[in-house]
Formats: structure tokens, C-alpha cells, sequence
């Protein structure tokens, strides 16, 4: 009998470490992992199988096929906005052939078992573009149907792997019933822009929050990329965790779609800036207009309406505005350079 189990891809980022520290505590089922580079051995300790590797591989994939029965997959394996954009033929290839290999791979794992395998995947607010900032104020909080015009690589690739999880679902729904065929249980969550404390920020699209705290709590002046006005939805990265783990385990019954807007604060640049000086009296945040990624913001929503996703699964974040700066991120960084 092979052994039941979850499937990680993209494992070494932090929100694959959170998922493994409440799974492996929870012990309901064995943990594998995918990844190109290998995991830190603090975390690489608490899987059960840990294999480096690429999601374009078939072969990789194939294995896992014959040797565990995968009931539940977490897709975050991707290449994230700011490199897509230098790279996009590269993005296309792990972002949209990656998740087609991952939904294939699903699939052939439902039909071995014969019960649907549940697929997470992390989509993001990039799938969403304005024209122009004019209709991004007049918007207001936008929901799952709206709006859906990327002006990004990244952007094209999350919206396109939506439609793709949604067809596997739907497609192979049909054939289950006709033919006892397995099927594939998409479930997207569609992130806003994501805060870590425990990671240094990369030069991401929504990096310029983060960014400035790590600056402060060095003693460094820093040069916000982005106009004080500038406002998008963001979330503390605990609470993406909780996501994506509360959506894997909703009954089917209760989801009456397949991707879900989720957020928790939505702030202008001016309005972090003045949360960070108040935690770091000395701080020097002055503003310095980078136009290229200024342009990539101004075309995502000022804020997004998570009501289906509090409806359907009960999705409630821990953080709000405050509470995210105040208990998590500050001080958790401040410690950092302390």
C-alpha cells in the first residue's frame, strides 16, 4: 500500500516552512516536499521525504506517483513577479507548465485511488489590472469576477493556472461521473501582497512595506520606490498561512467557487511610513519614485472583497492594520538587528 501524504512544492520559502511546522504538529499525514534548491535542516527535519527537484521534470513527478498515494497538494512553487518580468518566457515555463504538470500529476493520482486529490494553489492579486489609476480609485473593494486584465507576466501566469485548475475540476468532474475517473479539487487562494517578519524582503513588487521597517530597525535610511498615496491590499504572512490551510480542509459542499479573494489591511505607503516612525524615531523614509513597478501597483486594487471566502470557509485573519505592525512585524524585526 503506498503511504498517504501531503505534497509541498516550492517547500523553502516561508510560507511552505509555516505549512510544515502546523502540519508535521498535527501528524494526520506523512509530508513530502518538492523543491530546486534543498530545505534547511531545521525544517528539512520535520518532513518525511524531501526531494530536490524541479516541477518540470516528469520523471520526478512519476516517482512520487508510484510511490505515495498524495491525497492533498500545496502548489507554491513559482517565479514571483519582479523576475518574471526580466525573465518571461522562464516564468511561463514554471509558472503555467509547471502547474499543468502538477495538475496532471493530481489527476493521475485521483484515478490511481479513486478519490479526488485536493490542489491548493496560491494565486495573487497581481491577476488583477486597472487602466488607470482614476478607475482604480472609483473601483472600490473589488471582488473575484472583476477586473481580471493582469498587466504582468506574473499576473497572466496566476490568472491563466486559475482557469487551468478550474478546467481540471470541472472536466474531470464530468468524467468521474461517466467513468469512475479520479478528479482533481482545485481550491485558489488569490493573495494580496504578503509580509513576512521572518524573511528579508527581495525586491518583490510589494516589498516597499517590509522594506521599510528593516531599514528602520537597521538605522539605515531608505528611499520608498512608490508615491506616499500608493494603496494595496496586504496581509501578515501567519494569517496566509491559516488560509490556505483552512481552505484544504473546507468541506466541498460548502465552496461555491474555486478562487478566493482573502486580505487583511490595506494601507497607503504615507500611512506605513508613519507606523514605522512612530516604532523608530530616527528613521529616514524619504520617497523616490521607481515609475516601471509604481505603474505595476497603481494597476492592482486599492482594496479587495473577501466576503466569499468568509462566507463559504470562514476566513477570518488574526492581523488587522495595527495588530499586524505592532505585535508581529515590528517587533519581530526590531529583534533581528538587535
Amino acid at each position: 500500500m503506498r503511504k498517504p501524504v501531503v505534497l509541498i512544492t516550492g517547500a523553502g520559502g516561508e510560507i511552505g516552512h509555516g505549512l510544515i511546522d502546523r502540519l508535521s504538529g498535527r501528524k494526520e499525514r506523512a509530508i513530502v516536499t518538492l523543491d530546486v534548491s534543498p530545505l534547511d535542516s531545521g525544517i528539512a527535519a520535520r518532513v518525511d521525504r524531501e526531494i530536490t527537484g524541479s516541477i518540470l521534470d516528469r520523471a520526478v513527478l512519476d516517482r512520487v506517483l508510484s510511490e505515495y498515494r498524495v491525497e492533498l497538494v500545496i502548489h507554491l512553487a513559482a517565479l514571483l513577479s519582479t523576475r518574471s518580468e526580466f525573465t518571461p518566457v522562464m516564468a511561463h515555463q514554471v509558472n503555467v507548465e509547471g502547474t499543468l504538470n502538477l495538475l496532471e500529476f493530481a489527476q493521475h493520482e485521483a484515478e490511481s485511488h479513486g478519490r479526488p486529490v485536493v490542489f491548493i494553489y496560491p494565486s495573487s492579486i497581481a491577476a488583477y489590472g486597472l487602466p488607470s489609476l482614476e478607475a482604480k480609485q472609483k473601483a472600490g473593494r473589488i471582488t473575484e469576477d472583476e477586473w481580471a486584465h493582469p498587466t504582468t507576466m506574473y499576473g497572466c501566469n496566476k490568472l491563466y493556472c486559475e482557469q487551468l485548475g478550474t478546467y481540471y475540476a470541472r472536466h474531470y468532474k464530468q468524467l468521474a461521473a461517466e467513468t469512475a475517473a479520479g478528479k482533481v479539487d482545485f481550491r485558489c487562494v488569490r493573495f494580496p501582497g504578503l509580509i513576512s517578519a521572518l524573511t528579508v524582503p527581495s525586491g518583490g513588487t510589494s516589498d516597499y512595506a517590509p522594506e521599510m521597517i528593516h531599514a528602520a530597525a537597521k538605522g539605515e535610511p531608505y528611499a520608498c520606490f512608490v508615491r506616499p498615496d500608493t494603496r494595496i491590499p496586504f496581509m501578515a504572512m501567519p494569517d496566509g498561512v491559516d488560509a490556505l490551510l483552512a481552505l484544504a480542509a473546507a468541506p466541498k459542499a460548502d465552496l461555491r467557487r474555486t478562487a478566493y479573494n482573502v486580505t487583511g489591511f490595506n494601507p497607503s505607503a504615507e500611512e506605513v511610513r508613519a507606523v514605522v516612525v512612530k516604532a523608530f524615531p530616527g528613521a529616514q523614509i524619504t520617497w523616490e519614485v521607481d515609475l516601471k513597478r509604481q505603474r505595476i501597483v497603481d494597476s492592482w486594487p486599492a482594496d479587495i472583497d473577501d466576503t466569499a471566502a468568509r462566507r463559504d470557509w470562514s476566513f477570518a485573519p488574526r492581523y488587522d492594520f495595527e495588530q499586524g505592525f505592532s505585535e508581529y512585524l515590528i517587533p519581530t524585526i526590531g529583534k533581528r538587528y538587535t
